[in-house]
């Protein structure tokens, strides 16, 4: 298998929807809380990237086994266009597992045990995403758990590796077999609040790919959030989300949460509105899909930017 196949098995280029939390994350972490931790910062985004790549290479796998029009698994899927033998995209797919794995117990090694907890239940998420008789994927809660997963997860994740033990959630061992988990709810909201962005956009290239693909996802027994809504209201949520992930930073603005300089996010609503002006129009694959994408890179790499801002100033 050549690289390039090897890259479109993976679909490299939607990386950027784990890639932006975690920048977002490991920013507010030095922002916020006043502390980095470079070692653990890169050993969590090898893991992340790798497992997001582990991830995707399954989602495809199953579309291919599961596929029950012939032509979307001979033309469509990359396993059948590349004629990539089945054995081959197991052994990747076990692969990258096992890397994932072993980098996140490393990280486990060098924080505490909480780390063990977080990253399994994203692993077990994002394994059973598109795995097993019945995947999330091919859910009505799809959007909600890629969104919460991967733009609440992993930027949870991004910051608490780099903070000091205890500062977000502490376990403690206590005498006769008893533990508590003791934790700063107050901080642990404004994490959230602040990944709202995150969040909702991730959560909208599900929903735009399920938009473009209902009629396909129906002939191939997915059953979606957009075939219970309908289109028309799929839409409307897919705008809906947009608009409330520049409430969020608004919001986080007044709170005295972020500097005032946030507030810049609001010029890429110019071209965020025109984004979905087209897509309201048209759901196409091949078109419009695409604007998913480029609405999370304008607010997100816009907040990314912002946030470099604030750390020097």
């Amino acid at each position: 298998m050549s690289i390039k196949t090897f890259l479109k098995l993976v679909e490299i280029q939607t990386k950027l929807a784990s890639l932006f939390p975690f920048l977002l994350g490991a920013l507010f972490a030095a922002l916020y809380f006043k502390e980095f931790n470079l070692g653990n910062t890169l050993l969590f985004f090898a893991a992340m990237l790798i497992f997001d790549m582990t991830t995707t290479a399954i989602n495809n796998f199953m579309d291919f086994l599961k596929a029950k029009d012939e032509g979307y698994k001979d033309q469509v899927n990359i396993i059948g266009q590349e004629k990539i033998p089945e054995k081959l995209v197991r052994a990747i797919i076990l692969t990258m597992l096992v890397i994932a794995a072993a980098l996140g117990l490393w990280l486990v090694f060098r924080t505490d045990i909480l780390v063990l907890f977080m990253g399994g239940a994203c692993f077990f998420i994002g394994i059973f995403y598109t795995y097993g008789p019945v995947p999330i994927s091919r859910m009505p809660v799809g959007e909600l758990f890629s969104g919460v997963t991967m733009g609440f997860g992993i930027f949870f994740i991004a910051v608490y590796v780099n903070l000091s033990s205890g500062t977000l959630l502490n376990l403690q061992f206590l005498p006769n077999y008893q533990f508590a988990l003791v934790g700063n709810y107050l901080q642990i909201l404004v994490i959230l609040l602040v990944s709202i962005p995150s969040i909702f956009t991730i959560a909208n290239i599900m929903l735009a790919n399920n938009l473009c693909d209902l009629d396909e996802d129906i002939v191939n027994h997915r059953y979606t959030l957009v075939f219970y809504i309908g289109r028309k209201r799929g839409v409307q949520l897919f705008n809906v989300l947009i608009y409330l992930s520049y409430v969020a930073v608004v919001l986080a603005v007044v709170l005295k949460i972020y500097h005032p300089i946030m507030l810049a996010v609001l010029l890429t609503l110019f071209p965020v509105s025109k984004n979905l002006s087209i897509f309201n129009q048209k759901q196409v694959k091949t078109e419009t899909f695409v604007l998913s994408i480029k609405n999370l890179i304008l607010i997100n790499g816009a907040l990314v930017c912002l946030m470099l801002i604030s750390l020097l100033f």
